[in-house]
């Protein structure tokens, strides 16, 4: 039964001419007739009205069933969302204290409102806490910048670039070997994040007692299936069992976001050109992956791109993550078409970055894009460290922590006292500690240096320092993969792979991965 031949039963149940009804509900006899004959619809509160009158429920009415699902449409309430029900990445309320540390760290005067963000994080999901989140955003995106401070960090890229200190490096890319250092790079890549996958999200006091027992620290190799016994993780709150994912038990790479972005990367050029736009960027975002497969400031902005937000404000629009460690995880792929050239790696690398992040969220993936065309011209972990470095502003916080790193290591520093220092200055316990771009990138430089070459030792310091263990050894391994290329990363590391990469991406689901590195070959102009 139709909404017009439930009407006509009402009207006839009550023995009513349509004249009647209509006067009843302040329309036309005529208009009535319509409504019986399918011809149009009643408006809303109408239906509301007719609904009240007549005793029956609007689901009924509407979908012929007696089930009274709408009261609260009866009561003419605002139908609202269940906002316990929203992920909190995509509830810019749920983390106002995030938002906090971010606007203090960026130099924003706002600490007259701290206690502000403090009540509304206290505050149950609901409505008002929504409506404050509003509010806080306002204060936010209002609020000046504190008088003396000693950063100058801008978002777009000719002012970056103003405020670089390049860093040259001499030779030529031997194009004889450029086909293995790229096949090297995602090989290295990959088994960098494999090594870190399995523990991600881990805090190290819990990590280093779960390695000791297993005869894994200082950390030499994968995490088995069989280290996770009931004995092995006695105690644990975080539970290294079947959710996760290990080599001795897979022949194939599963699916990560660390690994997925190479494949993006490579879509997007295959797709658009060397000359992409951050728009590309996000169509292609928007087109071949679902929006749970991103994550904290990926997610943030996949949503405010449907909401009609592009980039660049759709990086800034309520994203609390704007400086995590994102994006840094993404530019591998314009390291790998841009070997020698850190400039242009890093040029392609911001126009990715901006879509999402800012400041040091974009710094993180220049310096990364650039540190792997770094790579292809040398071997030498210091030098292709100051060569990203000499992509991203010299006046930034990423770089002052980076030279910091560097400093401890030339002054003779071990590399316990390296990785406690970051471990002071950063609190892996929270979320924004543990995921920070800076926090990251800082335990990037350090296990390079300190792994002094070693493929093994450099991703295994990276990951049993904890922090974001599989974006660490990814980048780790993908800068090593370059310099050193294919046959560089020892077999341990590469032979669970089976040369297949399982992805999240729409119609890409698994791809080999020495058909990947051979198409990247194509896309690079030397």
């Amino acid at each position: 039964m139709n909404i017009g031949e439930y009407i006509k039963k009402l009207r006839k149940d009550k023995n009513m001419t349509r004249e009647q009804f209509g006067n009843v509900f302040g329309v036309s006899g005529q208009s009535v007739q319509k409504w019986e004959n399918g011809q149009s619809l009643p408006e809303t509160a109408k239906l509301i009205k007719i609904a009240q009158y007549f005793g029956t429920s609007l689901d009924d009415m509407l979908l012929s069933r007696d089930a009274r699902v709408v009261e609260i449409i009866k009561e003419n309430k605002q139908v609202k969302p269940e906002y316990e029900k929203i992920h909190v990445w995509e509830d810019y309320a749920f983390d106002v204290m995030d938002e906090y540390k971010h606007s203090v760290e960026e130099g924003l005067d706002i600490e007259v409102y701290s206690e502000l963000f403090k009540a509304v994080a206290s505050l149950p999901r609901n409505e008002i806490r929504q409506k404050l989140g509003d509010v806080i955003f306002e204060i936010v995106s209002n609020a000046k910048q504190v008088e003396g401070y000693k950063y100058n960090e801008p978002s777009d890229l000719e002012s970056i670039k103003a405020l670089r200190k390049p860093y040259p490096l001499s030779g030529k890319v031997d194009e004889k070997t450029l086909a293995d250092k790229i096949h090297g790079a995602w090989v290295g890549r990959i088994a960098g994040c494999f090594l870190g996958k399995a523990v991600e999200g881990i805090r190290t006091n819990e990590f280093v007692p779960f390695l000791k027992r297993t005869n894994n620290y200082p950390m030499y190799r994968y995490i088995l299936s069989t280290d996770c016994t009931d004995e092995n993780c006695e105690g644990m709150n975080y539970r290294i069992g079947p959710r996760n994912v290990f080599p001795d038990t897979l022949d194939y790479m599963p699916t990560d976001d660390d690994t997925n972005y190479m494949v993006i990367g490579q879509l997007v050029v295959e797709n658009y050109g060397r000359d992409f736009t951050p728009d590309d960027m996000m169509e292609t975002w928007l087109k071949y992956q679902p929006k749970d497969a991103y994550c904290t400031a990926e997610r943030r902005a996949f949503i405010n791109f449907v909401a009609g937000f592009r980039p660049p404000h759709s990086a800034s629009y309520k994203n609390p993550y704007r400086e995590w460690i994102g994006a840094q995880i993404r530019g591998d792929y314009f390291g790998y078409i841009n070997p020698g050239n850190t400039e242009k790696a890093a040029e392609m690398g911001w126009r990715d970055a901006c879509i999402s992040h800012v400041k040091n969220g974009i710094y993180g993936e220049m310096f990364a894009s650039a540190m792997i065309a770094a790579a292809a011209l040398t071997d030498n972990v210091e030098e292709i460290i100051l060569a990203g470095l000499g992509e991203i502003p010299e006046t930034s916080r990423l770089y002052e922590s980076v030279m910091t790193i560097i400093d401890m290591y030339k002054s003779g520093k071990t590399s316990e006292e390296t990785f406690d220092y970051i471990h002071s200055v950063w609190d892996e316990y929270t979320g924004h500690g543990w995921c920070h771009t800076i926090s990251n990138a800082m335990v990037v430089a350090a296990s390079l240096l300190y792994g002094k070459g070693d493929f093994g030792k450099s991703i295994c310091l990276s990951v049993q320092t904890g922090f974001d263990t599989d974006c660490n050894g990814a980048t780790v391994g993908s800068i090593l993969g370059m310099a050193g290329g294919y046959d560089y990363v020892p077999d341990e590391w590469k032979k669970h792979l089976c040369d297949t990469l399982e992805t999240s991406i729409f119609g890409y689901e698994r791809v080999k991965i020495s058909e990947c590195a051979k198409k990247t070959l194509s896309h690079i102009k030397i």
